[in-house]
């Protein structure tokens, strides 16, 4: 699609949007049951999309992908109303007699740009908080994972005319292009090299972004964590679609004192979790392509593989793979991983973990087991990141009741229920004031006494 098919686009959508049609209540609840709809209609053909181009199995699929989306949806249903609603708040003595609210409004025209390893999720939840917010929207989902692309542009029209929704498939031309227009807010899912030109080309517009990107996610063990749970949950986590998970657990910091024990057991839950020959597992994923296949490759130091390490060419796997004594300065720990591999390292006090994590971009997400309070708190206190969990991984983003996103490095803005819907809205703040009733003070000719009535109310 060239750059002038997207303006004509692009320009329905601001008409469609001037028109008031996204606006009531009605029109969101009905725009929601659409895709709802759709999505139930098409089950089939987007599991089938998520396993030619993920290799994922329908459990996975649902589980990750369509599920949570079914269920932001439902969550929306329910709160719609009162998300729409005028908030009240307290009015200064000042602005006597008045009232004060808050009053939510779509942004107008909407830019997702939605990245390829969960390729279903990451394109429909910023779309069903923007529907909700009563926005229109241009979708434009990764050129790497070409059959789930196809499949949003056919379930989506399906349910929505252009002017509302409109899917653009395609590449860096087509990304390019969609960057040259000027959208009311753009949300950005993908690495921070391509956050990065995002942000450039809507400072051109001063245009509002909310970037969800990524980073070395890190997953402290300490010497009281029940072992066998987190091994479980660590191995649940860090191989989910092959690893291709921007919350996955990156690499482990563990204490030196469980490091062997908790080896061992990584190595049995993985064959527990995925079998002998994990290449041989049809609900195994794959590499998303060939250059990310080889990039990873080149991150395995054979000398330091514990376990795995095995990969298949022809159909783009790679074996959960654990890296035992790795340093600070390995290849693997320079950029973040974004596939199965697992290195650990160890630490002997709490403060140098919590050192050598804060030294260090923020992270997407932070995982820590431990039995201990003081340990968690620790934690909380010293480090900063985007979200996470406690003996476990990956589900804090698993909810519509808390907001997911990134800090610094690993993004801006946050989504998901009430955080989506605020995401995509302006609050805009209204005084309503009675003509019946006037306090002069703000009027000249200004006095001491005026003054002094100031001191009094507001110093």
């Amino acid at each position: 699609m060239n750059e002038q098919d997207i303006q004509q686009i692009l320009e329905s959508q601001r008409n469609y949007f001037s028109s008031g049609a996204t606006l009531p209540e009605k029109a969101r609840r009905d725009a929601l049951r659409r895709l709802e709809e759709a999505l139930r209609k098409n089950e089939e053909p987007i599991y089938a999309a998520l396993k030619a181009d993920l290799g994922k199995g329908m459990l996975e699929s649902y589980m990750c992908e369509l599920g949570l989306v079914l269920d932001e949806i439902k969550w929306m249903q329910k709160n719609l109303h009162g998300l729409m609603k005028q908030k009240r708040v307290k009015t200064p003595i000042t602005q006597m007699i008045a009232r004060s609210f808050q009053s939510p409004s779509p942004y107008g025209n909407v830019l997702i740009m939605s990245p390829w390893n969960y390729p279903i999720l990451l394109t429909l939840d910023p779309l069903v908080d923007a529907l909700a917010a009563g926005n229109t929207v241009l979708l434009k989902p990764s050129a790497y994972a070409p059959a789930t692309a196809e499949v949003l542009r056919k379930v989506l029209g399906e349910a929505f005319p252009k002017e509302h929704v409109a899917v653009i498939l395609g590449g860096r031309a087509e990304n390019n292009a969609l960057l040259h227009q000027k959208f009311d807010k753009i949300f950005f899912t993908g690495s921070p090299l391509v956050g990065r030109d995002v942000m450039r080309a809507a400072a051109d517009n001063l245009t509002p972004i909310t970037l969800e990107l990524g980073g070395k996610s890190p997953c402290i063990v300490d010497a009281s964590s029940n072992l066998k749970m987190a091994a479980k949950r660590i191995v649940f986590g860090k191989y989910m679609n092959c690893g291709q998970t921007c919350v996955a657990p990156d690499y482990i910091l563990c204490h030196e004192s469980v490091h062997a024990e908790l080896v061992a057991l990584l190595k049995q839950e993985i064959t527990a979790q995925f079998g002998t020959n994990p290449l041989e597992n049809d609900n195994y994923g794959k590499i998303i392509n060939q250059k990310h296949f080889d990039r990873l490759l080149g991150l395995i130091q054979r000398e330091k593989v514990a376990f795995g390490g095995d990969a298949d060419a022809s159909s783009l796997r790679i074996t959960p793979t654990i890296l035992d004594g790795v340093s600070w300065d390995d290849p693997v720990m320079q950029e973040e991983i974004f596939g199965p591999i697992l290195p650990i390292l160890t630490y002997r006090e709490l403060e140098d973990a919590l050192d050598a994590i804060t030294s260090r971009p923020h992270p997407l997400a932070l995982y820590c087991f431990t039995e201990q309070a003081a340990v968690k708190q620790r934690v909380l206190d010293r480090c900063r990141f985007g979200g996470g969990c406690f003996n476990d991984t990956l589900i804090h983003l698993a909810t519509s009741q808390m907001p997911f996103g990134g800090v610094g490095e690993s993004g801006m803005g946050s989504y998901h229920g009430e955080t989506g819907f605020a995401e995509f809205s302006h609050m805009r703040s209204i005084v309503d004031r009675k003509t019946w009733f006037e306090l002069n003070t703000r009027y000249q000719p200004y006095s001491k006494g005026k003054l002094d009535f100031l001191r009094r109310v507001l110093g």
